[in-house]
């Protein structure tokens, strides 16, 4: 399709007032580290003399990720706000596609500003200067991180000033011990690191070769990147992971691997020999910035392909899904078959149902005719896969740079075609405003399943007798692991639906585990995860919503 793809908006703004904006912006910045809490964000907002109502649309807008604070960027894109709001317009997000209301616009007015600024005398810092720390300190995030000592003063810790800061510290603090002491990283995911975090939200593709994964991938950035391999062969034959950078470079897997700062530590797990069909493809692009992409080798049909990968693909496939915000499952309407090794991978997504869209790609090399029953066989053989009661989203198109094949299609198909195209590209888009409120239910249902990984261990530990026999005990309870997962279920009335895969369990538990060795429950430890999720996430968020509501 000849269309251009709007990315996240990245707001204009003249160097001149840049500068202005960062100096203000510094100005308001009360600790200096590069962030405007809502506390320090409205004592400056003040100053431009708006209501309530519009300073809080103008918050709305600014941090549209949610991350509870103002980066440079957004601050600018509030002080934008402020200045339309000045000048009579309605605030809204469409003001500011508007290049040429932006490029009219001027600073806005900041009423005692400049006087302040004379002075060299922050609204926050002089509101500080009487009572010191105090602030802080009442602020229940802080008490967080002071909780486990009562000795720690509040300057050897980091301050929380993020949603994101927040649910790091409350993983490691509250649920990172529980998965440590019950083995849960072995069973489960691997351990979070705060890279895991911090990273950019990403999106995997995933279909049969020759279905336009990679190719689907250009058309969103308008151009190639690095390691791209396009064909009707099976030609992307390894993960890519396409993200961005200052240059255009392609790293080895071994080595991005091992690098801390990415969240790529864990694949380290699967061995060398896929870390020798991992890179990671960077460049600069102004959609990676918000956005990573996961371009994997094509899914081959039959048992004889599958033995012949020398890693854990499925396995790999599973660890992408859980950190990932979308699962895009691409196919052809030549290609509809559904192999047995693809079968394995939708599979292997169970959990992550609802990060899971379904792309019908190069829809106009067939009639409407033909459409209809390739639509229609395509939902009958996914509702066999999915085993899910709900009908699972689809997106009818042809994404690639070509015009639309009108003779096979007509005008209607065309229309169509674009209005889906549009529909893929706004779930898309609202990817980083999700991120943050993504994080947040991962961390929950993390948290769920390691409480029941926990329980299910300790039951296992106490099946187990003191002395004689434990080599045939066991083997029973690994046997029998359905009865040993409905006697958890019903002594804590957990749901069902939250339970691990009992195959999987059941293969962990062969693979040289003591069930002697297990650790009894201990309650300080569940505890401590039903109050991070009770009352620490809740708080959390609370303290870091929007300051006008």
């Amino acid at each position: 399709m000849e269309k251009t793809v709007s990315v996240p908006i990245t707001y204009s703004c003249s160097k001149d007032h840049q500068k202005i904006y960062q100096y203000w912006f510094n100005f308001a910045d009360s600790d200096g580290d590069g962030r405007l809490t809502g506390n320090d964000a409205t004592k400056i907002f003040a100053m431009s003399n708006l209501s309530r109502p519009e300073l809080k649309q103008v918050w709305a807008l600014a941090d549209s990720k949610k991350q509870g604070f103002l980066g440079l960027t957004e601050f600018i894109t509030a002080m934008q706000l402020i200045a339309l709001a000045q000048e009579g317009h309605e605030i809204n997000s469409a003001l500011l596609k508007n290049a040429a209301v932006l490029e009219s616009l001027n600073l806005p007015v900041m009423e005692g500003l400049a006087a302040l600024q004379a002075t060299n005398v922050s609204p926050v810092k002089e509101k500080l200067e009487g009572n010191g720390t105090a602030e802080l300190q009442s602020n229940p995030l802080v008490k967080l991180s002071k909780r486990k000592s009562a000795k720690k003063s509040l300057s050897s810790v980091a301050p929380v000033t993020s949603v994101t800061d927040g649910l790091k510290r409350l993983y490691n603090e509250k649920l990172r011990p529980l998965e440590v002491t019950y083995h849960f990283n072995d069973f489960g995911s691997p351990l979070l690191t705060n890279s895991d975090f911090d990273a950019k939200p990403m999106v995997m593709l995933l279909g049969q070769y020759s279905t336009g994964k990679t190719t689907f991938i250009k058309h969103l950035l308008g151009c190639s990147y690095p390691g791209a391999h396009i064909g009707p062969e099976p030609t992307t034959d390894r993960f890519i992971v396409v993200m961005s950078g200052p240059d255009e470079r392609s790293i080895p897997g071994n080595t991005i691997a091992v690098h801390a700062e990415m969240p790529f530590t864990g694949l380290t797990t699967f061995g060398g020999a896929f870390l020798s069909k991992f890179e990671c493809s960077q460049m600069p692009h102004p959609l990676l910035e918000h956005i990573t992409f996961v371009d994997t080798p094509g899914v081959l049909s039959g048992e004889k392909q599958r033995t012949q990968r020398s890693y854990d693909f499925t396995g790999v496939i599973s660890w992408f899904a859980a950190k990932c915000d979308m699962i895009l499952l691409l196919f052809d309407p030549h290609k509809l078959d559904i192999s047995d090794e693809f079968k394995r991978v939708i599979s292997s997504l169970r959990g992550n149902d609802d990060k899971i869209r379904v792309v019908l790609n190069k829809a106009d090399q067939v009639d409407t005719q033909q459409l209809m029953r390739v639509y229609g066989a395509l939902m009958w053989s996914l509702g066999k896969i999915l085993n899910t009661p709900e009908v699972v989203r689809v997106y009818i198109g042809s994404f690639n740079d070509k015009p639309v094949n009108e003779e096979a299609v007509g005008p209607i198909g065309k229309d169509l075609f674009e209005k889906e195209q549009d529909d893929l590209l706004v779930d898309l888009m609202d990817i980083p405003k999700k991120a943050c409120d993504r994080q947040i239910n991962e961390l929950v249902k993390r948290a769920r399943a390691a409480k029941i990984h926990a329980y299910i261990m300790s039951h296992l530990k106490k099946e187990m007798p003191s002395l004689m026999g434990k080599a045939k005990t066991q083997q029973r309870l690994i046997d029998n692991l359905e009865d040993v997962f409905s006697k958890v279920q019903k002594e804590f009335h957990l749901p069902a639906g939250d339970f691990p895969s009992v195959e999987h369990f059941r293969e962990v538990l062969k693979s040289g585990y003591k069930i002697d060795d297990f650790e009894k429950i201990k309650p300080k430890l569940i505890q401590a995860v039903d109050n991070m999720l009770g009352y620490d996430i809740p708080e959390l968020l609370r303290n870091f919503r929007n300051p006008y509501e």
